[in-house]
């Protein structure tokens, strides 16, 4: 899977669970910030990437990351 294929994975994922649209961002864009979520929500968004792509990602693994392109980045060193 590409970068490009998993960042709108990702979005369309994101936008879907949290009925924002999502058109306008980039992988580069603090997903807390767009979505205006807060981290049990982020945990929830998570437990979704989990499921979809058969991966399970430690939690140490996802300190920092509030990009769309930084989470993007630890799921394709998981699948």
């Amino acid at each position: 899977m590409t970068d490009q294929s998993l960042f709108q994975k990702l979005r369309d994922m994101a936008s879907t669970r949290f009925g924002k649209d999502l058109s306008g961002v980039t992988a580069e864009t603090d997903f807390f910030e767009a979505l205006g979520i807060d981290s049990f929500q982020a945990m929830e968004l998570l437990t979704e990437v989990e499921e979809t792509f058969d991966i399970e990602i430690p939690d140490y693994e996802l300190q920092g990351i509030r990009t769309f392109s930084a989470l993007a980045g630890v799921i394709e060193s998981r699948i």
